[in-house]
């Protein structure tokens, strides 16, 4: 008999491992990025997640870009990890959660320096072109951040 697939031994250890760290940084990047979403809510006038919903486009491009920058933190922080489990999951923790600081802090700041009122940009009902302005913002932020993790 003949044998059409011969794997290493230890083979399904490694996938089993690879699946539990593919769900742990799932989970960790979820919670940064609701944590994320939950910190621009609170510090914008308004109920972001209803704007959200309501498909308001500032809401909806502000929000999406802040959830793309926390992943670009997530994923540089699990690259820089170099394959270490605990030590990725703990820098993709520390590392988002300044990621967030990072971009409430510094949308609050642009918002202040521009005089743009991002409460009434985020709750109009048409595209302003100053929602481009703070979700380049956003994406800035998180490159800034996700490049200074390496």
């Amino acid at each position: 008999m003949t044998t059409l697939l011969a794997l290493e031994p230890g083979f399904f250890s490694a996938v089993g491992r690879g699946i539990g760290a593919i769900l742990l940084y799932a989970l960790i990047g979820l919670l940064l990025m609701l944590l994320g979403f939950y910190a621009i809510d609170l510090t914008t006038p308004g109920k972001l997640n209803r704007m959200v919903r309501d498909g308001l486009p500032n809401s909806v491009a502000v929000t999406a870009a802040g959830m793309v920058s926390m992943a670009f933190i997530v994923v540089t922080a699990i690259y820089g990890a170099s394959g270490l489990l605990a030590e990725g999951l703990l820098a993709s923790l520390i590392f988002g959660l300044v990621g967030i600081v990072a971009q409430v802090g510094g949308v609050r700041l642009l918002e202040w320096v521009t005089g743009i009122d991002i409460g009434e940009v985020l709750a109009a009902p048409d595209l302003r072109p100053q929602a481009l302005v703070v979700a380049a913002a956003h994406l800035a932020l998180g490159l800034v951040v996700a490049v200074a993790i390496l």
